[in-house]
């Protein structure tokens, strides 16, 4: 009761109350295990950063190419159409195609959207694409038309609202279909665990490699804050680790700090690399991890890291861009599509083996080979394009008479 008394006396001090009920201390931390975690906070993160850093420089560096639909079901790069340029080269006179998704893929990783403003020309065609943060985004429905409305507030540009047809928005994982939602707001804790763990390992080295303790001594110290800093001044930090220390007139020191053995120092480093792997989906071995990777399985990983992790943020793209930048009548015509041919070749031994399978059984050509390897074609009239079958196989309607 003498807590709440004090409270009730001083404004301040109630204030602080609210504070310790949200679970917020003194330094402006908060609870758990001790760290405000935002998004800018987390990139701090050795293993966030890592994984950021893997996802979204493999889907910029991955070719995009706006298709038209052509006769029999073919396809052809729509080279003569404007968003070829902007999804394929440049997206605005400052930043190009690679340097854009490289940053909508950080937003999207951790704030869970990527906005970016359209501009397009007088027939309506995308002329040009301009990132926007997304911190400074909000996404709700106007009261009057009940259409979405995306209010962008920025220091430098004021309050600005857009409507849905300017802005191209990428979204995550979502709880309504409308906006995605952070990764790192929804895994918090496992992330400010590894900031904390990362943190106590900077404080133990700079203090020496050494726990904290006590000096005790037999009689009445006048001044103690006066030995402390002396003490500290002589033994503290990685510069003065294994000096001898001199002590007199009884005092003794004595180690009150937990060891970081003791304490799981290393597992629990180990730990929060793999928890933070899993929320963004990325074999350890990406990041660095290479403790059970073998050698006949590294392959596999990378496989799966293409099928199970690549392969649904390429789909959000290509949807986005399907719905946000092109009109009703180009949606009938044209489709943008990654290419990741490339991130799943095998090595060079089973791609020949699988290119013979194919040449034999006459479903790939000399060109169609040289293409993938990225190699200059064979003239037509050469056989560059022709396709062969095995002389020994005959169509199974064939019966024999007689």
């Amino acid at each position: 009761m003498g807590l709440f008394k004090r409270i009730r006396d001083k404004p301040e001090k109630r204030n602080r109350l609210a504070d310790y009920i949200k679970g917020i201390d003194e330094d402006g931390y908060y609870g758990g295990n001790g760290f405000a975690v935002d998004e800018q906070k987390a990139m701090q993160t050795s293993a966030v950063f890592a994984c950021v850093k893997v996802l979204s420089e493999t889907v910029a560096s991955l070719p995009l190419f706006l298709y038209k639909s052509g006769a029999k079901g073919n396809k052809v790069k729509a080279v003569e159409h404007p968003l070829y340029e902007v999804l394929h080269d440049l997206v605005n006179e400052e930043m190009t195609s690679m340097n854009f998704r490289e940053a909508m893929m950080t937003s999207l990783l951790l704030y869970g959207n990527g906005y970016a403003r359209i501009i397009r020309d007088k027939n309506g065609h995308v002329v040009s694409l301009w990132f926007l943060k997304p911190q400074y985004m909000t996404v709700d429905r106007d009261a009057t038309t009940k259409r979405l409305k995306y209010t962008y507030s920025d220091e430098s540009l004021g309050m600005i609202i857009y409507r849905p047809e300017q802005i191209f928005h990428v979204t995550g994982l979502s709880y309504d279909g409308i906006k995605g939602i952070s990764p790192i707001d929804q895994a918090r804790e496992a992330v400010g665990l590894a900031l904390a763990t990362e943190e106590f390992g900077s404080k133990f080295f700079q203090n020496g490699a050494r726990p904290g303790g006590v000096l005790e001594h037999p009689g009445v110290l006048k001044d103690p804050e006066k030995l402390r800093e002396s003490w500290n001044r002589v033994y503290q930090g990685t510069r003065n680790s294994h000096k001898i220390a001199v002590l007199e007139e009884g005092l003794k020191y004595k180690e009150i700090g937990i060891p970081p053995e003791q304490a799981q120092f290393l597992e629990t480093r180990k730990y929060q690399l793999n928890e933070i792997c899993r929320i963004f989906r990325v074999p350890p071995h990406l990041v660095g991890d290479l403790e059970r990777s073998t050698f006949s399985n590294i392959e596999h990983q990378s496989i799966e890291f293409v099928t199970h992790t690549i392969r649904p943020w390429l789909v959000r793209w290509e949807q986005a861009i399907y719905k946000c930048l092109l009109n009703e009548t180009e949606r009938r015509i044209y489709f943008a599509r990654f290419n990741v041919d490339g991130l799943l070749r095998g090595d060079f031994a089973n791609r020949m083996k699988g290119y013979a399978t194919a040449r034999q059984n006459g479903w790939l050509s000399i060109n169609d080979i040289r293409k993938l390897e990225d190699m200059n074609p064979i003239p037509e009239e050469k056989g560059g394009d022709d396709y062969l079958v095995n002389g020994s196989m005959v169509s199974a309607k064939l019966t024999k008479k007689g």
